[in-house]
Formats: structure tokens, sequence, C-alpha cells
């Protein structure tokens, strides 16, 4: 009896830190059309059988509502109950809707028993604030929110889960590293249990932004984040690199760049940081950032399993401290990334034809038709001080069109410095959450030693 209880106090000390790691998904397929259950499924299976790689079993939310809808819940949540996939959810924070979104939160959490089982977090809002910047009003990006606004978002949420099953579910926003770092949204960090990063060095103009770059420029502005983010958790909500698309800057789309960027910024993170890549899937898109070519093709369009990583890391362990030093696959951590916005169509924009999370996506003013990231073909380039960003960064913006899709924006900001941080910055959350799968897997075998 002993023993049984030992063992399993033992794994589960193995897995209690392990940080969750998964995808972001859109509200409607490229063509602009609506996801339903079944789209869900194919994708969550598809994510989970990925050739090569495991435990991409969470996925990411950027709204409440059901497309084609006014306030139906999302039909992401019963797919994900019925895969056993993990839930950061979303509300679309910006256009006026709050009231719908909190009314599908609420019948969700009304509608399905093991709801509670599924989530592991909230976030209020996408790159709200960044929107409401000075570039991202320059580059076109739509309409955002000021931090007041946002404040009190986050207090009707807070307010709608008070004594339901989701009471205990921690809440957050999503937002670029210059919105975190502007000293006028203090007051959106501290109404927060966590913040969401989102990061894209590939749109980051201002500064040399090849892939040489892109783990340097990622890792300085999820430091900068850290920063301000007084001890809460730093959670990574989108990265990722293009596998096509046009050129942005010193930035090459490539599958083998995007190869490059996994192996430098993903692997580092997965098992460590909770982490949602962009994108699963997104064939179609321009620039198109999917790791696989279709939403039930298992087969990855570049390998996804780190072993370069891996080896080189057992290579320096062992004592090959130049082969460490030179190694592209290597963790050391470096600098500043240029944050993403979203675009994404809001509720409350006027209806037409904008891009949305996958391709254009024609809604009207009542509908969540598409509340994703990259809602351009490319994004704002450097988050300016106009902004309000911290001090030493260096701003610009760009705007373009995706197919068939109205000039859309984000921001990409990173401070000019080429300084290289220390190795520890790979931790990017608590000392505990980082270490704590290994120590855990340790204590378990040797108590499963000891049992035996």
């Amino acid at each position: 009896m002993f023993s049984k209880q030992v063992v399993a106090f033992a794994m589960a000390l193995a897995t209690a830190e392990a940080a969750y790691q998964g995808f972001n998904y859109g509200s409607t397929n490229v063509d602009g059309s609506s996801k339903y259950q079944a789209d869900y499924e194919t994708e969550f299976q598809t994510a989970k059988n990925l050739v090569g790689t495991s435990g991409f079993t969470s996925a990411r939310l950027y709204t409440m509502i059901q497309g084609g809808t006014t306030n139906d819940p999302i039909q992401a949540i019963p797919a994900a109950i019925s895969e056993d996939t993990s839930l950061l959810l979303g509300l679309w924070a910006s256009g006026g809707n709050m009231a719908n979104e909190i009314a599908a939160l609420k019948s969700a959490i009304g509608k399905y028993d093991s709801l509670s089982k599924q989530v592991i977090g909230i976030s209020v809002g996408s790159e709200d604030m960044y929107r409401n910047s000075v570039t991202g009003s320059k580059s076109g990006a739509g309409p955002g929110l000021g931090p007041e606004e946002l404040v009190d978002y986050i207090k009707e949420v807070r307010a709608a889960i008070a004594g339901t099953s989701l009471s205990g579910v921690s809440i957050g926003h999503v937002d670029t590293w210059d919105a975190w770092t502007n000293s006028s949204n203090a007051a959106v960090i501290d109404a927060l249990d966590w913040l969401g990063f989102d990061g894209y060095p590939y749109f980051q103009l201002t500064m040399a932004n090849g892939i040489d770059n892109a783990k340097e420029l990622f890792e300085e502005s999820v430091q900068k984040t850290q920063s301000v983010a007084k001890g809460k958790e730093v959670w990574i909500t989108e990265t990722g690199w293009p596998v096509s698309g046009p050129k942005e800057g010193d930035a090459v789309a490539s599958i083998a760049n995007a190869q490059e960027y996994w192996n430098q910024v993903a692997c580092p993170l997965l098992g460590n940081t909770n982490t949602w890549w962009y994108l699963l899937d997104d064939a179609g898109a321009s620039p198109s950032f999917g790791v696989t070519s279709g939403p039930s093709n298992t087969t990855p369009l570049y390998d996804l399993s780190c072993k370069s990583v891996n080896s080189t890391s057992s290579s320096s362990a062992a004592g090959s401290e130049k082969s460490a030093v030179n190694s592209s696959g290597s963790s050391s951590s470096g600098s500043t990334s240029g944050a993403s916005s979203t675009g994404a169509s809001s509720t409350g924009a006027s209806s037409g034809s904008v891009s949305s999370d996958t391709g254009a996506s024609s809604f009207s003013t009542t509908s969540v038709a598409s509340s994703t990231p990259l809602t351009s073909a490319t994004k704002a380039a450097g988050s300016s001080s106009g902004s309000g960003s911290s001090a030493g960064s260096s701003a610009g913006s760009s705007s373009g069109s995706s197919s068939g899709s109205s000039s859309g924006s984000g921001s990409s900001s990173g401070s000019s410095s080429g300084s290289a941080a220390s190795a520890s910055s790979t931790q990017f959350n608590s000392a505990s959450r980082a270490s704590g799968s290994v120590f855990g897997a340790i204590v378990a075998a040797v108590v499963l030693g000891i049992a035996v």
C-alpha cells in the first residue's frame, strides 16, 4: 500500500510541472468559412499525431463565439472535450461585442459539464493595446482598446466565472512586448494572473531580422516582457516563421528557415514554458506559417523532433564546449522580437472583406468570423516610442494585404540592441516550471527503484 502511494506521488511530481504545448486555432478556414466541431476534431487529431514529435495537446482560441451565430459557444469546445485537448480560451475584446463573448462563455460553462477539466486559462483580448497604439493606428490594424476599458473587461470576465466550475481558472491577456512595456498599460498587468506574449522576428523590419538573428530578437523581447511582469508568468502565445511568403526586410520565408526557427526557438521552449505555436495549418495563406500542408496531414513540412538540438546539448554536456558555442541548434539565449499584432476582424468592424486567420473573410458587424493573429500579408515593423514603448526601441510600420483581403497590420517591435542574454533566459517561466519535469522524472525513477 505504501509503495503504491509513493509511486503515485513520484509520478505526479514527474508530470505536475510539465508545460502546455499546442497551436493557435482560428475560427475560420482559409476560404473564410466558419469551422465546426468536425473541423476542430480533425485539427486536434493531427496536432496530437504529428510525425516526429508528440505532446501537442493544447489549443489557443481567439473567440468564444461560433461563427455564424450571435453568441453560441464555439464548437472547438466539444471538439476539445472529445479529443482530450486542453484549451486556452479567448474572448475577442475589441469592437464592442464583449457582452456576446461573455454570454457565449457563460453558455459554454452551463452546457459542458467537463469544461473545467479542459480549460487551463482564459485570455481577455488579443493585442488590443497594440492596436490602440500610435503604430497600430498608423498601420490600419483595426480597433483596439485602452487599458481602462480592457481592465473593465477583465473584471467582467472574473465576475462571469465567479462561483462557476471555471472560478479557479487563471486570467490573462495577450499582447506585444512593447504594449506590455508601455507604462501607461501597467494597470492591465496588475489585473492579470499571467501575460501572453506574441512575437515574430520575421516582421521586425527596422533591424537585421534575418534567420541568423531571429533567436536573439525573440528572446530579448521576452525578457523585456518579463521585466515588467511583476513576477507573473509569461506564456508564449504566438510565434513562428513562415514556410512561404514575401521577403520582409532580411527575413526570408522558407521551409529551411522555418526549420531553423523551430530548432532555435521552439525546442528550448517546449516542455519548459506554456507555448502555443503559430500555426498548425494555413495552406494557401501568404505568408504561410503552417507546420503541415493540410488540416489532416500528420507529416510536417519540416522536422519537429528537436533531435539536432538534443544532440548538440548532449555533445556540450560531454565537454565539447567549442561545439556547443558554434552549434546553430544550441539553446543559448539572445534578444528581442517583434511582437506581432492581430489585424484580426473584430466584432465591431464594418462589414466587408478583411483578412482572417487563414485568409480573406467577409463578415457582418455582429459576427466574429475571424479573430486570429495574421490578418494581413505583412505586419508592421517596429513599435515606436510614439506608442509608448520602452526607450531604445526602433520604430516603423508597414502594412500589406493578404490574398483577397484589405490591408491589415500587426506590430513587430524590438530593441536595436544586439547584446546577447544569458543562457538561463530560455527558461521563460519560473525555475520550478522549467526544471520540474526533469526533477520529477528523476525522483520518479528513484522511487520506482526503491518500490521495486
